[in-house]
């Protein structure tokens, strides 16, 4: 072969393999746009996993809290509730004095005198008001002794009276709702 045909040969044998590797490098470069939506769909998808772990997160954080703000607020108004009463309890205690010795007076009155009605008019009122606002006495005359609920002044013996009941009631005890304002001071059968 002359020269002119063997460098010519030479120029189709690359033109032809130029374009065998073209066909070879846009298999590759397809294989590779498959890959790399591959490597896409799974970034994304790892990006959403983790998205949606934070989301669960934040919810189960905003619902603690939420939670946690009910309790701070039940709590509060419970307190609130408490430190009416206890202060209600304070005002009443004051006042309950006065009752005693308007019924203390009326146990020692005469029938006919018309002051003593009008003492009696006046133990009622506050009784009344007593009851409206809630309190309550504490019935103790003939019940078992309970230290929640009585205080003993002393122990006697009673005929006709089991022990450890209530034979006498020196000062009535008073509560509002649940709570003692004042226990009644009793005395007790031994």
């Amino acid at each position: 072969m002359t020269e002119k045909k063997k460098h010519k040969r030479e120029d189709e044998l690359t033109e032809n393999e130029i374009e065998e590797n073209r066909a070879e490098a846009v298999t590759t470069s397809e294989d590779v746009g498959h890959l790399s939506a591959d490597a896409e769909r799974e970034s994304l998808k790892k990006q959403l996993a983790e998205a949606e772990a934070k989301v669960s997160e934040y919810k189960d954080s905003w619902l603690r809290s939420q939670a946690e703000f009910q309790n701070y607020r039940k709590r509060i108004e419970r307190d609130s509730e408490l430190n009416y009463l206890s202060m209600k309890g304070d005002i009443i205690k004051k006042v309950l004095p006065a009752l005693d010795d308007l019924e203390r007076a009326l146990q020692n009155r005469r029938a006919d005198d018309p002051w003593a009605n009008g003492i009696e008019l006046i133990a009622r009122k506050l009784q009344n008001l007593l009851e409206n606002e809630g309190v309550k006495k504490i019935e103790a005359l003939g019940t078992e002794f309970d230290p929640n609920f009585h205080e003993a002044i002393s122990h006697e013996p009673a005929d006709g009276a089991q022990s450890g009941f209530v034979i006498g009631v020196v000062q009535n005890g008073y509560m509002i709702g649940e709570r003692v304002i004042r226990p009644a001071l009793v005395r007790v059968a031994q």
